[in-house]
C-alpha cells in the first residue's frame, strides 16, 4: 500500500472533457457533459482493489445518495493499467459495482488520457466542480485512512458540498487526498 498524495490541480481549472465507456452499462459511452450535475460534479479517480478506496467506498456511496437529489452528481473513473492489475479490469469493475452497490457512473479510462488531463495521482483522488465545471475543491474525503482508527465521516467533501449549495466560499486550506498511486502503463 503506497501513500501517494494528490497533485492538487489549480482551483478554477475547467474540468477536462471526456467520453468514456461504462462497463456496467455494456460499455455505453458516457460524457462529462451528459453526466454533470445541475449544481456540482464530483469526479473521483478510483479502482477496485486499492485499500484506500475499499476503506471509503461505502461512505462515498452514502454521500452520493445524500447529495444527488440536491443536484450534485458523482462520476467514478478507473484509469489503472489492467494488464499489470487485472483486478481493475472492466469485467471486475462490473462485479465491484454490483458487490458494493455503487449507483453513480463508474467509467473506464483505458488510455489513461483522462487521468493525465486531471493530473490524477492516486486512488481515491477527488475533484469537485461547480455548475460551470470550474474546480472548487480537490483533496481528501476526510482524515480517515486504512489502519489509522479515525472515523470515516466524509467531512471535507461534505463541507465543500454544503458551501456550494449555500453559495458560500470554499475553504482556503484543502488537504491532499492520499492513496495508492495510479497504476500507469
Amino acid at each position: 500500500m503506497s501513500n501517494t498524495p494528490s497533485n492538487m490541480l489549480s482551483l478554477g481549472t475547467k474540468a477536462p472533457d471526456f467520453t468514456l465507456p461504462d462497463p456496467s452499462k455494456n460499455n455505453e459511452l458516457q460524457s462529462l457533459e451528459s453526466l454533470k450535475g445541475k449544481k456540482g460534479t464530483m469526479i473521483v479517480f478510483m479502482c477496485n482493489h486499492c485499500p484506500f478506496v475499499l476503506h471509503i467506498i461505502d461512505k462515498l456511496e452514502e454521500l452520493y445518495e445524500d447529495y444527488k437529489t440536491q443536484g450534485i452528481e458523482f462520476i467514478g473513473i478507473n484509469s489503472n493499467d489492467v494488464i499489470k492489475y487485472p483486478a481493475d479490469s472492466p469485467e471486475m469493475m462490473v462485479d465491484f459495482v454490483s458487490e458494493k452497490g455503487i449507483k453513480f457512473p463508474y467509467l473506464f479510462d483505458d488510455s489513461q488520457d483522462v487521468a493525465k488531463a486531471y493530473q490524477a495521482a492516486c486512488t481515491p483522488d477527488f475533484y469537485f466542480f461547480d455548475e460551470n465545471l470550474s474546480l472548487i475543491y480537490r483533496g481528501q474525503m476526510d482524515d480517515s485512512r486504512p489502519g489509522n482508527q479515525k472515523e470515516i465521516t466524509g467531512e471535507d467533501l461534505i463541507i465543500a458540498f454544503e458551501n456550494l449549495l449555500a453559495g458560500a466560499e470554499q475553504e482556503e486550506f484543502q488537504r491532499p487526498s492520499l492513496g495508492c498511486n495510479i497504476k500507469w502503463k
